[in-house]
């Protein structure tokens, strides 16, 4: 199904509920790799993979929105590898390639317990947990 009207603008109501609470550009990028991967390649699960794919790419997961990154780029090692069967872990949307102190930034916004403390995978790891658990709400 089009995530795009004629006009080219995001359709809300098809949109995942993290990209409806996001801003307009991230909701740009997904809806149209979303239609030009499955005009492309005709699979509803491959056009959504492009589609997030994209969105990782110039936007972070934070709580239960995307916002744009300081620097684009691959978010994570699976990012970096690309493929089709590729088996590196995700880091569902936390930029795990950002510094630490961008790590620690988003773990101070989010109110995660321990921060100080963490590694920089710790961090990550517990950004991950973070956004699951409102994702869960």
């Amino acid at each position: 199904m089009p995530k795009t009207t004629k006009a080219g603008k995001p359709k809300q109501d098809e949109l995942p509920s993290t990209l409806q609470r996001s801003d307009s550009k991230a909701q740009r990028t997904f809806a149209k790799a979303h239609d030009a991967a499955a005009d492309e390649y005709g699979s509803e699960e491959r056009a959504h993979r492009v589609a997030y794919a994209a969105v990782k790419h110039s936007f972070e997961k934070i709580g239960d929105h995307w916002e744009p990154k300081e620097e684009k780029g691959p978010s994570d090692e699976r990012a970096e590898r690309g493929g089709l069967h590729n088996t590196a872990p995700s880091a569902e949307g936390v930029d795990a390639n950002a510094s630490k102190k961008h790590l620690l930034d988003v773990a101070r916004r989010l109110d995660v317990r321990g921060r100080s403390r963490m590694n920089k995978s710790e961090l990550v790891d517990a950004i991950m947990k973070h956004n699951r658990r409102v994702r869960g709400k």
